[in-house]
């Protein structure tokens, strides 16, 4: 008996040691230089490992015996895929990866399973966290520019972007592609309380980097979204020390520190890693407020690895103060930007006079944050679990808890009646034609007296003080097939957004100048009594305009395979899911609050809630079927083709409660997508081309203007549209550090139906059908020249945006604007592992002045192209960067 067991003693350690396999090495380019961070993975399994600062990889592969193959991966290098017999002898390999082209970039997003880009039957583009850093990018517009198919509008500053996706009509922002960290969104609902996920975090050097996916599939997976999916990938830790820091200087005052560090906790044995990124920055530009951008953002997961899988904690906290640019009057003729005053162009209407403006309100005094720009608070926690439960079979699963105190401050430029530059002796014969005397003054004092032929202009500001709440989580069960031909993918996503949405406004007096002094005003009316028109600057203390609290649930299921056959990939996927949502619309009303009998009836009175709610519930079920097939017809062409029905759950405020009815007519958008093409590349090229449809209807507009000096909903619309593309993309090296790239799409859209209701009248009326989408360009391009020599590196960059109409009456259609970029650097290596990178990069070369939209609070009426002054939204102005990036 003593024999027996230990005879099985010795056979169950000799099967624990052949179990267990060490595979290490190093992972360099052809030139013998390390490559940091390169994925080392065991496919079909969730066993791998990261290079570390010099190339080096480390790890043990648990269970797992036989042939298996090893993958090496990185963005901008060849895949390669390596056979390894795994039976407990130790492995050290010396890998070697070919510079390769975007194509052969792994892709994580909108799929189960690892593959490249050129695998993918649906059109997705990538960027490094390396190109993104070497960018100085301070908005999505910047790193999205040249994704072919989006047209990306910055002009607004850091934050809010515009992205239009494919000719789908929207306001812009994210309305039809999410923003995610690490597969999850930043906000599990649109439109609650924003639509502009970027509010709610930054970009910085702690992400591997990010994936743009478009197409159908992206639908299936995750939040889901009918159009793609932004998704950011963290770096997490590894066995050995990585640390980065990048400070970056700026003309017009900007100064900002990212960092990044990560690595093992604990002893050379531990399965505990750690990543940890941020930055501190303040900025007081690119346009002058006379307020200032500044703010941290930090970042960090702790990762903890364990015999058949992982755990991964990520958080975040912000506290960020962002200055946002609106659109401001122009000349009608040139629509360039006009003289101010002081003889200089003006570029933007935000007074730093307004900083801690407050006024009485029946509730209290109120305090306008309009000093904070768009201001953010809070961060999220996101729980990571991946497990191998055999072979074959994966359980992953994520969940998620966001909290956010977020504040949006919009200075609508040139709003008033008489909001367009005028000087102040024809302001006041408008507003007054029947005074006998007036007094005028900057404020600060008499001594500040207006001379007569100074312009003044109109303004509208706009708090929207909007905190949220989000409760997400996806889980989901993997099974490969033993035949290695299916990955079957069945999984949930659920959610829950609790949001305000509280807006105060408030009407301002101010000259025309950049970062304008506030106009004091007071006449002497025909009676002989005196009329205080304007005080501290402001003619209109308004208050309250909205009151609403919202929350919405969703619910859904999806199913997917994932088949690799000889020469083909297919796709398929079902999903459906529930939502349900209440809004609370909270009542107002207006009350005397200030007594002085010489201020106006506008000064006097403030609107403020009157403590009454009524309640509206949302709710509808919906389903989406994706298909996607791709084709090996040579070793350097795939060809491929995808559709997919989806569906759109549409923002909650087009839905506004009815007093005495609770339910709404709530239904989701459809929306149909249609792509084929083919890809292809070799070792000098690479590149795609691709037609594509895409239909929408029953989509939920609601238009915007300004009426009776405050913004309010005018409309609700109920649109289709339609949209047929051509796409390509393409990157020639001409020898191994000489590349040119480029993309170009063409599309033709229109609103095919259009039924629209003006809130304010009551009427329906049917406009629009046949015209071209909003802010939608028919043709978009790029165009960039690349060298690095791991040395010495430089980029330049075109951009072009074709014209489009700035609204969908096609009344005024916008010139095409073009933006270049000039990027270069040099890289002193200190040491075997240690490096430092001096660069330059300057944002609009040729500083153009092109606008990226005109007023979008012009109503349905329209925007008008022949007036005296045309109300735009310029590009951002020239702006140079220079950099320091230190690897140790």
């Amino acid at each position: 008996m003593k024999k027996l067991t230990t005879t099985l003693l010795l056979l169950f350690c000799c099967f624990s040691m052949f179990a267990q396999t060490e595979i290490s090495g190093t992972v360099k380019d052809k030139a013998g230089l390390p490559i940091p961070n390169a994925n080392i993975l065991i496919i079909n399994s969730n066993v791998g490992a990261s290079t570390d600062f010099d190339g080096n990889f480390s790890f043990t592969v648990p269970e797992l015996t036989g042939s298996k193959e090893l993958q090496v991966s990185y963005i901008g290098y060849t895949t390669l895929i390596k056979k390894v017999d795994l039976n407990g002898t130790p492995l050290t390999l010396d890998i070697i990866l070919q510079e390769g082209n975007n194509l052969d970039e792994i892709v994580l997003t909108a799929s189960s399973t690892f593959r490249s880009q050129k695998q993918a039957p649906l059109s997705i583009s990538s960027k490094g966290i390396k190109e993104i850093t070497r960018l100085s990018a301070n908005s999505q517009a910047d790193i999205l520019r040249d994704v072919p198919g989006i047209t990306a509008e910055g002009g607004g500053g850091e934050t809010a972007t515009n992205l239009f996706v494919r000719g789908l009509p929207s306001g812009g922002q994210y309305v039809f592609n999410p923003l995610q960290y690490d597969g999850m969104p930043l906000m599990s609902t649109f439109g609650l309380n924003s639509s502009a996920h970027d509010v709610y975090a930054r970009p910085d050097v702690g992400f591997k980097g990010v994936e743009f996916v478009r197409g159908g599939s992206a639908v299936l997976y995750g939040a889901g979204s009918v159009a793609g999916i932004i998704n950011y990938t963290s770096k997490t830790g590894d066995s050995n020390d990585e640390n980065l820091i990048n400070v970056e200087w700026g003309n017009d005052g900007r100064l900002k520190t990212d960092f990044y560090t990560g690595g093992q906790l604990g002893s050379e044995d531990s399965n505990t890693y750690y990543a940890f990124t941020g930055f501190v920055r303040k900025d007081d530009g690119p346009i002058e407020t006379g307020l200032t951008t500044k703010g941290v953002q930090f970042r960090g997961n702790i990762k903890q690895k364990f015999e058949n899988g992982s755990f991964t904690v990520h958080g975040q906290y912000i506290n960020d103060r962002a200055q946002f640019y609106l659109p401001l009057p122009l000349d009608g003729a040139s629509r360039e930007r006009l003289n101010g005053n002081d003889g200089e162009e003006v570029s933007q209407l935000l007074s730093g006079e307004l900083a801690n403006t407050s006024f009485l309100t029946p509730g209290g005094v109120y305090e306008s944050p309009i000093e904070d720009g768009v201001y953010t608070k809070g961060g999220y926690l996101l729980a990571d679990f991946n497990y191998n439960l055999n072979d074959n079979l994966k359980f992953k699963s994520k969940v998620k808890y966001a909290n956010y105190q977020h504040n949006f401050a919009l200075y609508v430029g040139g709003s008033g009646d008489y909001g367009n530059p005028i000087t102040i002796n024809d302001y006041v014969a408008a507003i007054a034609p029947d005074n006998t005397a007036f007094s005028a003054t900057y404020q600060g004092g008499a001594g500040n007296q207006i001379n007569g032929n100074d312009l003044v202009v109109e303004n509208l500001h706009v708090d929207r003080l909007r905190p949220m709440t989000d409760y997400s989580g996806e889980a989901s069960f993997i099974l490969n097939s033993d035949d290695g031909i299916h990955t079957y993918t069945a999984g949930t996503f659920l959610a829950r957004t609790e949001a305000e949405d509280v807006n105060y406004q408030y009407r301002v007096l101010s000259e025309f100048n950049n970062n304008p002094q506030l106009v004091n005003l007071s006449y002497t009316d025909a009676g002989g009594n005196n009329v205080i028109y304007s005080e501290g600057g402001l003619y209109n203390r308004i208050g309250m305009t909205a009151n609403n609290y919202l929350t919405q649930s969703r619910t859904a299921f999806y199913l997917t395979d994932e088949m690799v056959f000889d020469r083909w990939r297919f796709d398929v996927g079902f999903r459906i899911e529930s939502t349900t949502g209440t809004f609370r619309k909270g009542g107002l009303e207006t009350t005397q609050v200030y007594e002085d009998a010489d201020l106006t009836t506008n000064l006097q009175n403030v609107q403020f809630a009157d403590g009454t709610f009524t309640t509206g519930e949302i709710k509808d079920t919906d389903w989406a079927l994706s298909l996607a097939g791709l084709y090996k017809l040579t070793d350097a062409t795939n060809l491929y083709a995808n559709f997919s029905k989806g569906y759109f759950f549409p923002q909650q405020r087009g839905f506004g409660p009815t007093p005495g009815i609770r339910d709404t007519n709530y239904e989701a958008e459809t929306i149909l997508q249609g792509e084929m093409g083919a890809k292809f590349g070799t070792d000098k090229f690479s590149g795609s081309v691709a037609a594509y449809y895409v239909g929408l209807s029953d989509r939920i507009r609601i238009d915007q203007a300004i009426s009776g000096g405050q913004l309010v909903d005018q409309a609700r619309s109920e649109q289709s549209t339609q949209t047929l593309g051509l796409e390509a993309t393409g990157r020639y090296k001409f020898t191994e550090h000489l590349n040119v790239s480029g993309t170009l799409t063409y599309q033709d859209h229109e609103i095919t139906t259009n039924q629209t209701e003006d809130l304010v009248n009551g009427t329906t009326s049917t406009i629009n059908e046949g015209n071209e989408i909003a802010r939608q360009p028919n043709l978009l391009g790029n165009l960039g020249l690349n060298y690095d020599n791991k040395v010495f590196d430089a980029s330049f960059a075109v951009n072009h945006t074709g014209k489009k109409f700035t609204d969908d009456t096609n009344n005024v259609e916008l010139d095409a604007i073009t933006i270049a970029r000039l990027g270069a650097g040099y890289t002193i290596q200190t040491n075997e592992d240690t490096s430092l990178r001096f660069g330059l990069s300057v944002f609009n070369l040729f500083d153009s002045s092109g606008i990226t939209e005109g007023n979008p609070r012009a109503g349905i009426a329209g925007q008008s192209g022949d007036g005296e002054f045309f109300v735009g939204r310029p590009i951002l102005p020239r702006r140079m960067f220079l950099t320091a990036t230190f690897n140790f």
